[in-house]
């Protein structure tokens, strides 16, 4: 440089380059920045370009050249950044860098991943048996009834109540008397001289009744009754009736004087009652009745439907009154009555109250014929609680807890069920209800009138024997010798309502009777006259035959004292006596009496009295002949009458048959072992026992009557085996007497507790706890087999508190009490049992394995019994039982498998019979494991397998049975120890027990010899050696390949799912090795899922399918492309066209899993990732191809999508497929649940403990709480508090990021493999999907800290390979990076900007500048702007300043262009956030959104991969609002730009040239062809890099565009699309697409035949905006499209109503008219829409090419609309004066477009004067008449609609009023001449049209239409009349060449002359 001038040259060589960058920066950035690099750094270094750096304004220009939109305005620096990571910048290396990450990663995990996951839905849930329930009294609904109040208006002597329950419906008592009194002690001791005492449990004043079968017909009766007094009980009643207490002076003389008159008679006759009074109460409010009329047909079905035996507070038809709706509503409830109605006399008896009930229901008043007395009653009545304190049962016996401080009791009464109740008996109860009903002594002598009977209970003759066991009433002794019936004052033939409750002593005998004596009582007191005057007696053995008698007999009345021996006879057949006795009406019967018993002594059933009768003989020292019923039975036929006993014992009736089952078992198991020796002959009836048992089992199973549980096992045989049953044991010594149940000792009785159900199965939990009897991991050896213990204790509850006493009399399971050998004469019941089994035929054996599951359960509890008995438990499984019955065992298997696949091949109604029999032998051999030798019950196992593959063909059915087997046997509590230690099966132990140490070394040793790969593999040594789980493992390979049967494989895997979860949350194996050792067991299902994984639901194709727009969908989401492991889908499909369809491509190769079982398969996926030795995995990982490698990636990208955390909102759709369940149900497997055996049992339980705080840290109580969620379903969300809603969500989010760490432990596990492999450049881009997926979910800040961590750790080892190899990969980690910068976390932002900021940085390092992740972040902004939502602008704009402090602080970097590209990068991604901030402003408006999209997208007319981002986000959003033409159209225009940058990449014939192809599919997408001066080449710096710039893109993007023309019915356009994509999928010789090419072809081109004219397409509207209001909008004018048939008000209504929500709906006015709007006249505050509409509009020669409807609703620019006006002003006016202006509108591009609203361009009016006005509309209606007659068919309506219009006379401004205006005279100017002859040609063609329909019409006419067409017709011929001369007359001139005629004016069109005359005028 010259030393003079060194500036000017620096300034001129400034200036120049300051013109060069103004010219292309604004233009051009990348391009300007590529190529002048080398010089700014130049400039820098000279100082010069120190200068603010430019900014890239990225300007959007309205198309008119409007002022811009946005601007970036905006500084970054104004910003404070967030706190940035300390070491980010800092050299550390790699491996350290992973360390650290690692480290991080291991802190603060869950220990136990299925805590946090969703139990197993219900219907995949493994079986359990249910544990039943224990046998008990039934109790059905309890009411507790409490007398407050009993007085009435006067109170002159003692009354008594008794009250009982009625059912109106039925007419029956459903309840025993309870007789309650509330006298003052001052009336009490009117009555001391006839208390002898008085016991406390007669002063009860609350009794609880039950009620079985609640109904609205029940009544609680209340009867009162005083002491017998001389007067009808109306004298009696009187005073209480008339004299009031509080009336004072006389009325309480009276008082007195009847107080005193009332204390004789007390003293006098006080042990006699009469009858006073009663009242009804209704219980229909308490038994809430709109729950019983929903339940009733619940209730009818479900008779004696009880679990065996109901809890307290239980019924069959609900488990407790609250349930049922009794008492649900209220808790207690005071019952108060006013009146009593007073008894009648002759109306006493039961019929007769049941006629009042039934007259008082209906009426609810008896008033008009029955006398009421007032008084005042007081109930209180509430559901009775679970535990009374101080109840005494129905025998007077106190029931626990009953407290030394005796309060008043409260008394259980009686119920008497209107229908059987089906529940053995398991109280001993021995009851006789005796009622007298009816007395007649009418023709007896006169003395009889006052009459009572005085019942007695004798057990011998003498006056002594009277037996004091008669229930005493109240306030009196507790047992009576006799009772007296109330007397009906002068009633020869009185009605009694008594009922004598007696307790029948235990052992009855002849001598036991009824004795009735029958007396008169004097009412008046006479001198020395005794009170009772005897009148007669009579009697009723009890015993008849040694059988109770009981029913409705007719006694005769003897009227003297009666002979000895009278009671060995009964009283109707007495032998003659001498003297005879004398007999009252000759020895008729006159005394009727009912006689019930309820007892569980006595079986009231012949069959059964005979059989107990039998075995009694048998077992006790009788003397033969021996009475059974009315036969005598030798020793000789002891044997035959047994058999035949034993055969018809089935025969018994239900009920008795029920009551007495568990003695009746447990006679017929004692028979069938133990020989009976019968004069002298030993008799065998082991198989008539067997037999009966069948038979009974089978009865009982067929009945509709009785409940089953889940698996179709009886309830009460269930119960029997599992409470009940005892080894039979032959007597030690000769029994003392008969009945078992008779002699037991009697003190056992006096107290007894009645536990609820819930402590009974407390009881049970602790008998079932798990057992150690495996304590291999525990390391010490047992010294008795815990399991067997387990099995006793768990049958062995405390009977005491259960009311069972007396099955407690054997003392067989002590241990050692039958310690010596048996003698070889004794038989097993076990091995008898088997044996029996296998012997049986026919029917029997049928029946044996129909309900297999008693036998089984049978023989396992007495394989028990028996090894506990004979203390074998320390022998060797292996010698504890006989060979013989291993047999035995072995044959039973194979039956009953060949028997389940006999089943199997039938209808479906025997496949259910085969599922259950498979389900029971799957129990039994789970508890033979427990039981026997396990090698002999593995073989087993072995031969079901084998055996059911063998005979069945179906494979779905074989798997289904297999898997339930399976999975039973896999829930054994040592699943484990059955499966893990025994590394080599020859080394199996016998023993139950190996020692700890020898498996460690076994373990150790095997995992040197295998290789590790073949760990991973389902291998035949694996299966050896895990027996179990190779078998299920088997199973689910199985599955997983069988064909279309989603069922099965759920099973399979939930079985699995199932396993996993139980050792996960099993206590014993929380330790982290002993997982360890468990996950090694479960290698396998790695390499069976790998294999099944084209078969998992794809959850990424389903969220984008399901619409869900994530906030930060990537392009591939939102086209729906699956993302399921596509190196396999291109493999099956051949090409790399498959992008759009590999989801559908492999459902149909593969059998498809669902979204539940997928999800519970990836589960336990994580779970072995998690738990295995991670050194096993590193191990694994890096001996595995890269083929192998990639198929774990495809799993982990699909386990991120499956894991993603979904929100509150969703989190309890954790089960979809499930059906909703009643509750009930769910309570009911709940429980069962809870109370299952082993591991499984325990886990639930621990779930449900409190405080599981097993956690560290924050994360305490985070599980599942089962008692929430565990059945519920999503449509339950409203049953769920927010707490509730609050923990699920918690839970779900920490699953979601424990499952997310997992997967990115494995991730670094494949990096850290990888690094070693040479193929890092496929792996790479694996892990970068899976890592890019897990940040385009939901996720908690932890995981992202932690996945940015490794992303960073990725940058920095693979970054060259990242940027050069994986563009698209890089694009989508960009969007997603920036996307979790604008999050509203700061921990999340300040990680993102980090990650960004290093992305950058080490792409500025890989290729010294970084164009290409520019162009990627500045598109992923472009892209996250349209797309997200809940985008937050500001967030990111701090990102952004973050990212400017990273660049600004990295000293390393200062020296270089970077931090400079940094600012420029960040100011233009800020100017367009800019832009955004305004689109958001027009998220309402959707046009203004539109054109604001569209306009971005027009400033992006440069940057191809941007404008491609845009144009997709506005196809988006026109298919949200269903404008699928408009998406299509942007789709299109989106491909033309494709188009013009692979043209100018590759040269391909084939492909289209560029936009100029695509002109036929619309003329606007000549827009995008790539104008030459500001075009970027497509392979400069990442430009045109996106997935979309590839044919198979291309292809794409044609094809979306297809199918959304085809939704939106625009079908010939499909056909030009398709014309594109033909040839691109020819030269790929890609046939299977050509195929369904052409069949979308076909179906538009059927569509476009079948559908023609009714096709839809748009309707236009010219909408124009008035004031300043609308801003850019005013004097604007635009054509709207909107959906067909849209009408105007519809618009109007629309946008009247979004600008009245802008501006206030004040401020818009819509114009009505059409007319031009002058501005001045307008106000300047209001905003004024104006809305036309307008039809398309073409020029005559257009016509020619518009042929079809398509063609004239498509391409449209020009439309058209009319406005009628005068030249006075007004809109209408006479016809001469009718004006017209049609107005036509050009549009800037051609409809349809990429938006819905295009601004108008051009406006031409053309006006019409009245004669042209005239003219076209007698053109449309000789159209109209046109178009109507050649109507195919013919449609008559149509036409005589037309006709009508035309030739009517009454048309006003019709045809001839037209012609008289304008064709009456010829026009005066010449320059009309030739309007006036035009129209007088449209009217000579008019008339010959109407001519024409007039006969068309006569031949479409019916007869009843003639008149009609007369009309018609005379109408046409009057108009034709009156149009002739007007037609007719021509004007000469025009005739006559007067003038020449110029040729242009000849040629001109009709149009230039119009508009010339319009011009003129």
């Amino acid at each position: 440089l010259p030393k003079h001038r060194p500036n000017g040259i620096k300034h001129l060589f400034c200036e120049s380059f300051k013109t060069l960058f103004q010219t292309h920066w604004v233009r051009h950035p990348r391009f300007f920045w590529s190529h002048f690099r080398p010089t700014i750094s130049l400039l820098h270094k000279m100082g010069l370009f120190l200068q603010a750096r430019p900014r890239h304004l990225n300007v959007l220009c309205d198309v008119s050249g409007k002022v811009p939109l946005t601007a970036c305005g905006f500084d970054l620096r104004s910003l404070q950044p967030d706190q940035r990571l300390e070491n980010l910048l800092r050299q550390v290396s790699a491996e350290d860098f992973e360390k650290q990450n690692e480290e991080a990663r291991r802190t603060n995990r869950h220990a136990e991943l299925f805590a946090l996951y969703p139990s197993v839905d219900e219907e995949d849930a493994v079986e359990i048996r249910p544990v039943p329930e224990c046998p008990k009294e039934h109790l059905g609904n309890r009411i507790l009834v409490k007398v407050l109040t009993l007085k009435f208006e006067i109170e002159i002597e003692p009354l008594f109540a008794s009250i009982a329950l009625y059912d109106v419906k039925e007419r029956k008592k459903i309840s025993e008397n309870f007789h309650c009194d509330l006298n003052s002690d001052q009336f009490k001791g009117f009555l001391r001289a006839h208390t002898p005492s008085v016991a406390p449990s007669s002063q009860a004043k609350s009794a609880v009744f039950s009620v079985t079968y609640p109904s609205s017909d029940i009544y609680l009766v209340v009867k009162i009754e005083k002491v017998l007094q001389q007067g009808e009980i109306g004298d009696c009643a009187e005073p209480y009736m008339v004299i009031k207490e509080g009336d004072g002076g006389k009325s309480k003389e009276k008082i007195e004087k009847l107080k005193l008159q009332a204390e004789s008679f007390c003293q006098r006759l006080g042990k006699y009652r009469m009858p006073f009074a009663w009242a009804p109460i209704s219980l229909t409010s308490f038994f809430n009745v709109s729950t019983l009329e929903r339940e009733v047909t619940d209730v009818e079905s479900m008779v004696g439907k009880i679990s065996t035996a109901v809890g307290r507070g239980g019924s069959p038809v609900a488990l407790s009154l609250e349930e049922n709706g009794v008492g649900s509503n209220y808790k207690t409830t005071t019952m108060t009555v006013n009146s009593f109605f007073k008894q009648e006399g002759d109306r006493l008896s039961d019929e007769d109250l049941f006629k009042f009930l039934a007259d008082y229901k209906r009426s609810s008043s008896l008033q008009r014929r029955v006398k009421s007395i007032p008084g005042l009653l007081r109930l209180e009545i509430s559901p009775a609680p679970e535990i009374i304190n101080c109840s005494l049962t129905p025998e007077m016996l106190p029931v626990k807890p009953f407290p030394e401080n005796r309060t008043r009791p409260h008394k259980e009464i009686l119920e008497f069920p209107i229908r059987e109740v089906y529940v053995p008996h398991t109280v001993y109860r021995n009851l006789l209800y005796v009622y007298p009903q009816r007395l007649n002594f009418a023709n007896k002598l006169a003395s009889a009138r006052n009459i009572t009977i005085k019942i007695q209970f004798m057990c011998g003759e003498d006056a002594s024997n009277a037996m004091p066991v008669i229930f005493g009433k109240s306030n009196g002794p507790e047992f009576l010798q006799e009772v007296y019936t109330a007397i009906t004052y002068h009633n020869k033939s009185p009605d009694f309502y008594e009922e004598v409750k007696i307790k029948l002593p235990a052992k009855l005998t002849v001598n036991h009777h009824l004795l009735f004596t029958f007396y008169h009582i004097s009412c008046q007191q006479k001198q020395g006259a005794s009170v009772e005057s005897l009148l007669g007696y009579s009697w009723l053995p009890i015993l008849l035959n040694e059988r109770l008698q009981t029913g409705s007999y007719c006694l005769p009345v003897a009227l003297e004292k009666l002979p000895p021996n009278y009671s060995m006879h009964s009283a109707e057949k007495v032998p003659l006596q001498n003297p005879p006795i004398k007999w009252a009406e000759g020895h008729k019967g006159v005394f009727n009496i009912e006689v019930q018993a309820v007892s569980s002594v006595h079986t009231q059933d012949n069959h059964l009295e005979k059989f107990f009768t039998l075995c009694h003989s048998l077992e006790s020292q009788v003397t033969f002949p021996i009475r059974v019923l009315d036969q005598k039975i030798s020793e000789t036929s002891l044997e035959h009458e047994l058999k035949l006993s034993l055969i018809c014992l089935n025969s018994s009736r239900l009920e008795p048959l029920v009551l007495f089952l568990h003695l009746v078992l447990d006679k017929l198991f004692q028979l069938s072992v133990q020989p009976m020796v019968i004069a002298g002959q030993t008799a065998n009836f082991s198989q008539f026992a067997f037999e009966s048992v069948v038979a009974i089992a089978n009865s009982l199973h067929n009945s509709k009557d009785l409940a089953k549980d889940q698996h179709g096992r009886n309830c009460l045989l269930a119960s029997y085996v599992h409470y009940v049953f005892r080894l039979p044991e032959p007597p030690r010594d000769p029994p003392k007497s008969g009945s078992g149940a008779a002699t037991l000792p009697d003190p056992r009785y006096h107290t007894y507790g009645r536990t609820s159900a819930a402590a009974v199965s407390s009881k049970l939990l602790q008998a079932r706890v798990m057992s150690s009897s495996n304590p291999d991991l525990a390391g010490t050896h047992c010294a008795a087999d815990e399991e067997v213990k387990n099995i006793m204790s768990s049958k062995n509850a405390d009977r005491n508190c259960n009311r069972m006493s007396y099955y407690c009399s054997g003392n067989n399971d002590v241990p050692g009490s039958t310690a010596t050998p048996r003698p070889a004469s004794k038989k097993h019941f076990h091995e008898e049992l088997a044996l029996q089994m296998v012997v049986s035929t026919g029917m029997v054996r049928e029946t044996v394995f129909k309900y297999a599951w008693f036998f089984f359960e049978l023989l396992v509890k007495s394989m028990a019994q028996y090894v506990h008995n004979m203390d074998k438990r320390d022998n060797f499984r292996r010698t504890r039982f006989s060979d013989r019955f291993k047999d035995d065992i072995t044959t039973i298997v194979n039956v009953v498998t060949s028997e389940t696949a006999a089943l199997l091949v039938k209808p479906q109604k025997e496949n259910e019979q085969a599922e259950k029999i498979n389900i029971s032998l799957a129990f039994f051999l789970y508890d033979l494991l427990s039981l026997m030798d396990r090698g002999f019950v593995f073989n087993l196992i072995k031969h079901y397998c084998n055996q059911l593959s063998a005979k069945l063909t179906n494979l779905p059915t074989l798997i289904s049975m297999r898997l339930e087997f399976l999975r039973i046997l896999c829930s054994h509590e040592h699943y484990l120890n059955l499966n893990l230690f025994f590394m080599n099966s020859d080394t199996a132990p016998a023993s139950p027990c190996p020692s700890i140490s020898s498996q460690n070394s076994s373990s150790c040793s095997s995992f040197q010899d295998q290789k590790i790969a073949s760990m991973f593999d389902l291998t035949p040594e694996y299966r050896q050696q895990h027996f179990l789980t190779g078998l299920l493992f088997t199973e689910l390979v199985a599955a997983l390949d069988a064909e279309g049967e989603g069922k099965v494989q759920r099973k399979a895997v939930s079985a699995i799912h199932s396993l996993l979860s139980s050792h996960d949350l099993d206590p014993r194996c929380v330790k982290p090795e002993v997982k360890v050792k468990i996950a090694a067991l479960y290698l396998p299902l790695v390499g069976i899922i790998l294999d099944a994984l084209p078969q998992l639901y794809d959850f990424t194709a389903a969220d984008a399918r399901s619409g869900k727009n994530r906030a930060n969908g990537s392009d591939e989401d939102q086209e729906g492309t699956s993302a399921i492991n596509q190196n396999v889908a291109l493999a099956i499909a051949g090409n790399n066209f498959t992008s759009k369809t590999s989801g559908t491509m492999l459902s149909s190769l593969y059998n498809m899993l669902n979204a539940d079982t997928t999800r519970n398969l990836m589960i336990c996926f994580l779970w072995i990732m998690k738990n295995a030795d991670q050194s096993l995995i590193k191990k694994w990982i890096a001996d595995l191809p890269s083929m192998q490698l990639n198929r774990i990636l495809d799993l982990l990208f699909i386990c991120v999508s499956c894991f993603e955390y979904k929100g509150k909102q969703s989190s309890d759709k954790v089960s979809t497929q499930v059906l909703q369940k009643s509750r009930d149900v769910k309570a009911r497997l709940e429980e069962a649940l809870l109370r299952g055996e082993g591991a499984r049992g325990e886990m639930m339980r621990r779930c449900r403990a409190p405080g599981n705080d097993r956690f560290p840290g924050l994360n305490e109580n985070l599980r599942w709480r089962k008692e929430q969620t565990h059945w519920r379903q999503a449509n339950e969300k409203q049953d769920k508090t927010k707490a509730e809603l609050d923990q699920e969500a918690l839970i779900s989010g920490n699953l979601a990021t424990e499952a997310n760490l997992i997967i990115l432990d494995m991730q670094e596990n494949i990096i850290q493999a990888s690094s070693a492999l040479d193929c890092k450049d496929s792996l790479l881009g694996g892990v970068l999907r899976v890592l890019v997926n897990s940040l385009s979910c939901d996720q908690s800040t932890t995981y992202l800290t932690h996945c940015f961590a490794t992303l960073r750790a990725l940058i920095a080892k693979f970054g060259d390979l990242l940027f050069e190899e994986e563009v698209e990969q890089c694009a989508d980690l960009c969007q997603r990076v920036l996307h979790h910068c604008s999050s509203s976390m700061d921990v999340t932002r300040s990680q993102a900007c980090a990650t960004l900021y290093l992305l950058m940085r080490f792409s500025f390092g890989a290729t010294s500048n970084f164009a290409r992740v520019k162009m990627q972040v500045t598109m992923s902004l472009a892209s996250l702007v349209g797309k997200a939502p809940d985008f937050n602008e500001e967030y990111l704009r701090r990102s952004l300043r973050t990212i400017l402090a990273y660049a600004e602080e990295d000293t390393a970097m200062q020296a270089t262009p970077f931090p400079t590209q940094v600012e420029e990068l960040l100011c233009n991604l800020n100017s367009i956030l800019y832009d955004t901030v305004k689109m958001r402003e027009f998220q309402e408006d959707p046009e203004m959104l539109m054109d604001l999209m569209y306009r971005i997208a027009k400033s992006y007319q440069t940057s191809p991969d941007l404008r491609l981002t845009w144009l997709q986000n506005m196809a988006e959003k026109h298919t949200k609002k269903k404008c699928y033409t408009e998406a299509a159209m942007c789709l299109v225009h989106a491909a033309a730009l494709v188009a013009e940058y692979l043209s100018m990449l590759e040269d391909h014939s084939y492909l289209p040239v560029g936009s100029v192809s695509f002109q036929n599919i619309s003329s606007n997408v000549l827009e995008e062809s790539a104008v030459s001066d500001d075009t970027l080449s497509p392979d400069e710096d990442g430009v045109c890099s996106g997935r979309y710039f590839t044919e198979s893109g291309l292809v794409g993007l044609l094809e979306h565009a297809a199918e959304l023309f085809s939704t939106g019915g625009l079908y010939e356009t499909v056909n030009e699309v398709y014309k594109l994509v033909i040839p691109i999928l020819e030269a790929h010789r890609d046939f299977r697409k050509l195929t369904s090419t052409h069949d979308k072809l076909q179906k538009a081109f059927d569509s476009i035949i079948s559908k023609g004219h009714k096709r839809m397409f748009g309707t236009y509207f010219r909408v124009g905006f008035y004031g300043s209001k609308f801003g850019d909008l005013d004097e604007q004018e635009f054509i709207y499209k909107e959906p067909a048939i849209t009408k105007l008000p519809e618009i109007s209504h629309r946008l009247e109503g979004f600008y009245g929500q802008c501006f206030g709906e004040e401020f818009v006015e819509v114009i009505k008219d059409s007319a031009p709007v002058d501005k001045t006249k307008l106000d300047p505050n209001k905003a004024y829409i104006q809305i036309t509409f307008v039809e398309p509009y073409f020029d005559e020669y257009e016509m020619k090419d518009r042929v079809t409807y398509f063609e004239k609703n498509f391409n449209l620019r020009r439309f058209m609309y009319t406005t009628p006006f005068t030249l006075e002003g007004r809109p209408r006016g006479e016809l001469h004066e009718q004006y017209r202006r049609n107005t036509v509108l050009t549009t800037m591009h051609a409809f349809p477009y990429i938006k819905t609203r295009i601004s108008v361009i051009q406006k031409e009016e053309f006006v019409l004067t009245p004669i042209e006005v005239a003219i076209e509309d007698m053109k449309k209606k000789t159209l109209q008449l046109a178009v109507a007659i050649h109507q195919e068919p013919p449609d008559a309506k149509m036409l005589q609609m037309v006709l009508q219009g035309s030739v009517g006379a009454t048309v006003n401004q019709g045809p001839l009023e037209v012609a008289q205006v304008f064709l009456a005279e010829i026009p005066a100017d010449p320059k009309l001449y030739r309007h006036h002859n035009k129209l007088r040609l449209c009217f000579k063609e008019f008339i010959m049209r109407c001519g024409e329909a007039v006969e068309k019409n006569k031949r479409l006419i019916t007869a009843d239409q003639r008149e009609y067409q007369q009309e018609l017709k005379k109408n046409y011929h009057k108009l034709k009349e009156n149009l002739r001369p007007m037609i007719e007359r021509k004007i000469p001139e025009l005739y006559k060449p007067i003038f020449r005629v110029e040729n242009s004016f000849h040629r001109s069109s009709f149009r230039k002359c119009e508009t010339q005359l319009s011009q003129g005028s």
